[in-house]
């Protein structure tokens, strides 16, 4: 999929492609190693101008346009980037890709240092009624799990399904599928509209890492991951049973 397909904005409001460097240690706080970075990546996309502190990360954003936009965010122990509502994968891809080339030497990451390599495919839903009821009613529906409720007596508080899986043997690649009653494109980025909800494909290589040279290669196994689940099993299993609730009120 490496344009975004009609089909797909059709399905949900907000569709964004989100990538998690998690670290053991502590980032370094000094203000050049930052203001290096920052100005680093907006030398190579200059659409990246706006420095931004929030109680938990310092962020570099693009402005929003049409509902589109891109961030990068340091956190005290996590290197993250994202871009919400692109027109093809290019621009998230090449984003996400220059922070894992620049960021270890401008940050002094090394390759002992990280923890894990994570990409967030998302995708949000605008829903006006209940949220639990929805996702009850399009994934859960008729299945043994439902038989748990009482239909007409009890209220469903909290109905998240999550599944994760191994890729391969040794158990590092692996991917999780979550639907989330409450989400959003980044935690700590304010907003004034209600939470959506979320659905989330998850593609994360755990440590160790020998060379940073490897990173990008990683990246792009994930990425290969990440492209298929959503095609054949996201799109079909989850975010169509999901907008016909929605539709259906």
């Amino acid at each position: 999929m490496s344009t975004v397909s009609t089909s797909l904005r059709a399905l949900c409001t907000d569709f964004y492609v989100n990538q998690r460097v998690g670290l053991t240690l502590d980032l370094p706080s000094h203000r050049e190693s930052v203001l290096d970075l920052f100005d680093r990546l907006r030398r190579e996309m200059p659409e990246l101008d706006r420095f931004r502190r929030y109680s938990t990360e310092l962020a570099l954003e693009s402005p929003e346009i049409a509902g589109r936009y891109a961030w990068v965010a340091l956190q005290r122990t996590s290197v993250r980037s994202g871009w919400v509502n692109p027109d093809d994968l290019d621009g998230p891809y090449r984003l996400h890709r220059l922070l894992l080339e620049t960021s270890p030497y401008f940050l002094s990451i090394t390759p002992l240092d990280i923890e894990c390599i994570e990409l967030v495919f998302g995708f949000d839903l605008e829903v006006a009624g209940d949220r639990n009821e929805v996702v009850f009613d399009a994934l859960l529906s008729g299945s043994a799990m439902a038989e748990v409720v009482e239909q007409g007596r009890e209220h469903l508080a909290d109905v998240q399904p999550f599944i994760g899986l191994s890729l391969d043997e040794s158990g590092r690649t692996q991917a999780s599928v979550e639907v989330k009653t409450r989400g959003g494109h980044r935690e700590g980025a304010p907003s004034d509209a209600p939470d959506p909800l979320s659905v989330y494909l998850t593609l994360r290589q755990n440590g160790p890492f020998r060379d940073l040279k490897e990173l990008p290669d990683v990246f792009a196994i994930l990425a290969g991951h990440a492209e298929r689940m959503v095609e054949d099993r996201v799109i079909p299993s989850i975010l169509m049973p999901l907008h016909a609730r929605i539709m259906s009120g």
